[in-house]
């Protein structure tokens, strides 16, 4: 009976939930994203006080891997691997847009094509994208978007446009092919996701074991 705890920090609304055999027990959100750091470790004793587990009781802890911010994935990912160190239980680590991509082809059963998007600042998204069999079609990336960013795809295939930059790539997305619906995108995924990780053994080494920014960190400097 895995019982796995899921740790989301990689967007705007982070998530902890603890999930057994992939069936969520708890979950615990919060929207502001300033607070993610202080936050977390509450939170994931906050599920587990909701379940009347222990630590000592997992037997993973899985967490987003980006893309996504990187100042959560970052918060994400040491807390996760801090637990696991600390319990000697294996980690897992998964792509922050795959788990949107799995959310929307629950949410939407007659989509072809999905293409989660993350808001990266302008004009640019994190994005991937994924056939309704959850084969991957795009690799995660990073894009910046212009009338032209889909014009191969969209000419032959339908696609299904959300999370947080779609909505600025509406507007410049111009094809009868694209839809942008609404989804919910929420930690319970991740918990689906890592217990089918957790069932193939498909573990990320610890050590070595850092989040996929997809683009490299830039910052302005003061003058």
């Amino acid at each position: 009976m895995a019982l796995i705890l899921n740790i989301d920090t990689a967007t705007e609304k982070a998530g902890v939930c603890l999930a057994r055999e992939g069936n969520v027990l708890a979950i615990v959100e919060n929207a502001v994203q300033k607070e993610q750091a202080s936050w977390l470790h509450p939170a994931v004793e906050e599920v587990l006080q909701i379940t009347g587990h222990r630590l000592r009781d997992l037997h993973a802890v899985a967490v987003t891997g980006g893309p996504g911010s990187y100042t959560g994935l970052r918060v994400g990912m040491a807390a996760a691997k801090g637990f696991c160190y600390a319990l000697g239980i294996p980690l897992i680590a998964e792509d922050t847009l795959k788990v949107m991509a799995f959310a929307g082809r629950e949410q939407l059963p007659d989509a072809d094509l999905l293409c989660p998007m993350i808001d990266a600042r302008r004009m640019e998204v994190f994005t991937a994208m994924y056939d309704k069999n959850m084969v991957p079609v795009l690799a995660s990336t990073a894009m910046v978007i212009d009338e032209n960013a889909f014009t191969g795809w969209l000419d032959r295939r339908r696609i299904s446009f959300f999370g947080s930059g779609s909505d600025k790539s509406k507007p410049i997305i111009s094809s009868a092919n694209a839809t942008f619906p609404q989804v919910v995108c929420h930690v319970g995924y991740l918990g689906i996701l890592s217990f089918l990780r957790y069932l193939q053994s498909e573990f990320t080494g610890l050590v070595y074991s850092e989040p996929a920014y997809t683009k490299d960190f830039y910052t302005h400097t003061r003058k």
